[in-house]
């Protein structure tokens, strides 16, 4: 009988702490072994020595959400999967999303229905609370939490999500007493309004003026309120999607003052540019501009060095994509309203799970900004220690899921929406260069991704409970801390 199932042979593996030469043998969908000259296994792979890194886990996504808008996200858990799995992303954490005046539970029902025999690539769930009644913070969400959906997302902007800042201090407190992790989008709706109103009764609607209405001081007024009440009721928070050095500097100097205050960036951040939102109000522009808006914006292109180099310095200890996947077409998508539709009347969110990946790869690590632990760190180790998916996920290790993936690194290819795999008809990264992509993706020990091909099974991902320690401490890997 065969030792293993699975050997992957001249592995140049990294994980966050460190990089090693291995043979990884791989029993029952597990790593069971590292070392030289491992016994055969019924199965062999030759990494050929090119880098083997831990599978990308992707905290921050939304696939088949429901939208109150009448807008509609054209990925569900096949196509979002799918397409994970060929950009080397082998779990995702999308969101159970509570609409106001359902219950807590009914939103994961209703997720898991969404799931269920979908994925191919392993998933859990973040809660959004958008209606903390008192059955929700009383008996729902801590029982949630202790099920295995310990991270839960609230915003403090968008009519139908937001929450007042009472309400923000009762779930801060929930989390805190049940050990949960709170993601916070961090904008203050108040000042957008009164900015949108003004730019709509000046005539100022096409998508360029989404950043007009979203400067960074109000992602850093509310950054700053949020990190106030996280001191306040001492609790752990991670600040979302971070866009400009005015809420990196408040994130640094509470993390400075030692609060346990966590940031996340991601690619629209250091890819895209205001100028990506249309440089005039021609229809040209227009359409460009509607492919790209989302919030908060891409700032200016100086901009982008600094979230770079906050990336570097650890200020972030998260890279997610924010997959929030609105087709550009047809009537339930960023042209729902129209050809000529107002800023504020289209869908915010852009896709970006295939690419999240391979972009920080080429960009990050071969151009020499992070080295290749901070990668793994900041695209799958972190996030499954943040999230309660560690040591399971995020590691190669023995007894680790054997998610795995095999770079190509070196050779430079260009994206194009027409070689990505998901159902979105665009992608605001068309055209950029990368020159590392996955050749192979392992979910479990089982190929998802192979020399171009997608060899998935829907319904072969699983879904994972999270369980976090109370009170939530992540402990971060030095290099992305």
């Amino acid at each position: 009988m065969d030792a293993f199932d699975l050997v992957v042979r001249n592995a140049h593996c990294a994980t966050a702490a460190d990089v090693f030469d291995a043979d990884i043998g791989i029993k029952d969908g597990r790593i069971a072994a590292l070392g030289k000259g491992l016994a055969p296994g019924r199965e062999e792979i030759d990494a050929a020595g090119r880098w083997v890194l831990p599978g990308g886990i992707d905290g921050h996504c939304h696939l088949d959400q429901p939208m109150n808008d009448g807008s509609k996200m054209a990925d569900d858990f096949i196509t979002g999967t799918r397409s994970a799995a060929c950009g080397g992303t082998t779990t995702v954490i999308p969101f159970a999303c509570q609409i106001k005046g359902q219950s807590l539970r009914a939103a994961v029902d209703d997720y898991h229905r969404r799931a269920h025999g979908k994925a191919s690539v392993d998933y859990a769930f973040h809660l959004i609370v958008s209606d903390p009644t008192p059955e929700v913070l009383e008996n729902e969400l801590p029982a949630l939490i202790r099920e295995g959906y310990s991270s839960f997302k609230i915003y403090m902007t968008y009519d139908d999500l937001k929450l007042a800042d009472r309400q923000i201090i009762d779930v801060l407190a929930v989390a805190r007493d049940e050990g949960a992790m709170v993601m916070i989008h961090a904008e203050n709706t108040d000042c957008i309004a009164w900015l949108t109103e003004r730019l709509i009764r000046a005539g100022k609607t096409a998508p360029r003026y989404h950043a007009a209405s979203r400067p960074m001081l109000v992602e850093r007024e509310a950054t700053h309120r949020a990190i106030a009440y996280a001191e306040m009721v001492d609790v752990p928070i991670l600040i979302v999607h971070v866009s400009g050095h005015e809420a990196i500097e408040q994130i640094q100097w509470a993390q400075n003052h030692g609060l346990r205050i966590y940031g996340e960036t991601c690619p629209q951040y250091l890819f895209l540019t205001a100028d990506d939102l249309g440089i005039d109000d021609s229809p040209s522009s227009h359409e460009h501009g509607a492919k790209c808006i989302c919030s908060p914006p891409p700032r200016d292109k100086a901009n982008q060095q600094v979230v770079w180099d906050a990336l570097a310095a650890g200020v972030f200890q998260i890279f997610s994509s924010d997959h929030a996947p609105f087709r550009y077409a047809g009537p339930d998508g960023k042209l729902g309203a129209g050809a000529d539709a107002r800023f504020d009347q289209i869908p915010n969110g852009i896709p970006g799970l295939e690419t999240r990946m391979p972009l920080l790869f080429s960009h990050g690590v071969l151009d020499g900004r992070i080295d290749i632990c901070q990668f793994v760190a900041l695209t799958s180790t972190n996030v499954a220690k943040t999230y309660g998916l560690y040591p399971r996920k995020g590691s190669i290790a023995i007894g680790a899921d054997a998610d795995l993936v095999i770079w190509d690194a070196g050779t430079t290819r260009t994206i194009c929406n027409t070689d990505l795999h998901h159902a979105v008809d665009y992608t605001p990264y068309e055209g950029i260069e990368v020159k590392a992509w996955p050749a192979l993706t392992l979910l479990r020990g089982t190929p998802v991704w192979r020399d171009g091909r997608f060899l998935g099974t829907a319904g072969e991902g699983r879904f994972q409970a999270c369980a976090l320690p109370a009170p939530a401490r992540p402990k971060f890997s030095r290099e992305a801390a």
